[in-house]
Parts: C-alpha cells; sequence; structure tokens
C-alpha cells in the first residue's frame, strides 16, 4: 500500500489538491489514472481514502471517500539527542526511530557536541517519508535544537519519567528496568564524547534517572535506536 501525506486534511475535507511534488509523484513516478483509490494522513492520526479525480503532474485532485482516526501509541516517548558529527548518521536514526516508534524528537547541543546547526526543513522530510513508508499515521514531533541546560530547565514535568543514558563508571540502572509500560518517557542521549560531567550532574539534581542501554559501548544514533526499541518493545503486548 502507498501513504501520501497531505498536512491539511481534516475530518471536514472532500475535496483535495496535491502541491506539484506529490503530484508529480502520482502522475509520473506511479502513474495512477483518474478513478484510482490513494490513502492519505495527515500526520495527526487520521487515515484517508481518496479517489482521483484529475491526474495532472502540475496538480492532482482527488475527493475523500471515507476516513478514521487510527488509536496512538499506548506509549509516549520523547528522545533528546545530540546531533552527530555526520549528519546522515542523525538522519538514519530520524528515520529508523519514526519507524519503530516515537512520539517527540528534539535535538540537545551539548559541551561535546560538534554538531550545533541542523536542517530542520531536511530533518521534517525524513520524517514524512518514514511515516509513510512504514504505514504510520502519526508523525513525530520535531522541536527546534536547544541548549542542554535550557531543555533540562523547560522539561520539568513530574509525570514523565525522565532518564539520562550516559557512559561514565558510576551508578546507573538498565533502561528496561526503569521504563513502565504505557507511561510517558524521555531519554536524553549524548554526543559522541557522552555528556560531560557538569551536564551529567545537573539532570541528576533536576530529577533525571542515570541508565545504562547495555554492556556495549554505541554511536550516539545507535544509542537512540536501542532506547527506541526498548521503549517500544516493553510496551509490546
Amino acid at each position: 500500500m502507498q501513504l501520501f501525506y497531505h498536512p491539511l486534511l481534516t475530518e471536514a475535507s472532500k475535496d483535495i489538491a496535491f502541491n506539484k511534488e506529490e503530484s508529480r509523484h502520482i502522475a509520473k513516478v506511479l502513474r495512477k489514472q483518474d478513478g484510482d483509490i490513494l490513502n492519505l494522513t495527515n500526520g495527526e492520526g487520521y487515515f484517508f481514502e481518496a479517489i482521483l479525480v484529475s491526474t495532472n503532474p502540475k496538480q492532482c485532485l482527488a475527493s475523500v471517500t471515507h476516513f478514521e482516526k487510527q488509536a496512538p501509541l499506548p506509549y509516549s516517548l520523547h528522545l533528546a539527542v545530540a546531533p552527530t558529527k555526520l549528519n546522515d548518521r542523525f538522519e538514519w536514526f530520524l528515520e529508523k526511530a519514526t519507524e519503530i516508534g516515537v512520539s517527540e524528537i528534539t535535538p540537545i547541543i551539548c559541551d561535546h557536541s560538534e554538531r550545533k546547526v541542523i536542517k530542520r526543513e531536511r530533518y521534517e522530510k525524513i520524517l514524512q517519508s518514514a511515516m509513510k513508508q512504514s504505514l504510520k499515521t502519526y508523525m513525530p514531533k520535531l522541536n527546534a535544537a536547544i541548549s542542554f541546560q535550557n531543555f533540562i530547565e523547560q522539561e520539568s514535568a513530574s509525570e514523565v519519567v525522565q532518564c539520562i543514558a550516559h557512559c561514565e563508571e558510576t551508578s546507573r540502572k538498565l533502561l528496561k528496568n526503569v521504563v513502565i509500560p504505557k507511561a510517558s518517557v524521555l531519554v536524553l542521549i549524548g554526543p559522541e564524547g557522552d555528556f560531560s560531567s557538569t551536564e551529567i550532574e545537573f539532570a541528576l539534581r533536576a530529577g533525571y534517572i542515570p541508565v545504562s542501554l547495555g554492556n556495549s559501548r554505541l554511536r550516539t544514533e545507535t544509542a537512540a535506536i536501542v532506547a527506541c526499541h526498548s521503549v517500544a518493545f516493553i510496551n509490546e503486548v
């Protein structure tokens, strides 16, 4: 099944128009014709069926015939991850985390960060593509990059299980022993050089739980995926 993304769709939508990029994909790449059925999502949990009424590479038109609201994930996962030095590694994380299941992503700028500028528009497109490829109807929320300290200060929700994954040889719990099924979870993942001792202490004072992702020393993007999959697996029923 091919899933298309149309952010302006709502329950009240009847007739819809596709932008030039999506229209060209429908008409030229997929060679769809008038009367064909399209499956769409608005990234907010809705699944739509629509019938093509005008197939034009510059602008395709369709009419909505059916819609339904999909159930959200039984849990909420917010990953705050330091952007990697190699941008393609962070983009790989965005893609795979979307496929596995993540609610929110925040790039955090840390003491040891080697990349401090992100391409938010490009990242949004990667999330859209991964959502469509994995046939999901919820697109993760991508926040603007923020400094580690500012992030800790603004994220103070007590009902969230807040964790910081680091590599220092201090007391840490396995993430799988901390996560509670159907709970809201926030996990911090540091840069290639790990969080600084100052940052770790700052997070612990704010109530974050120090966690380990296992015995292996993982790259930033790998650690983020391991955390994402661990939370998803714990919530499998």
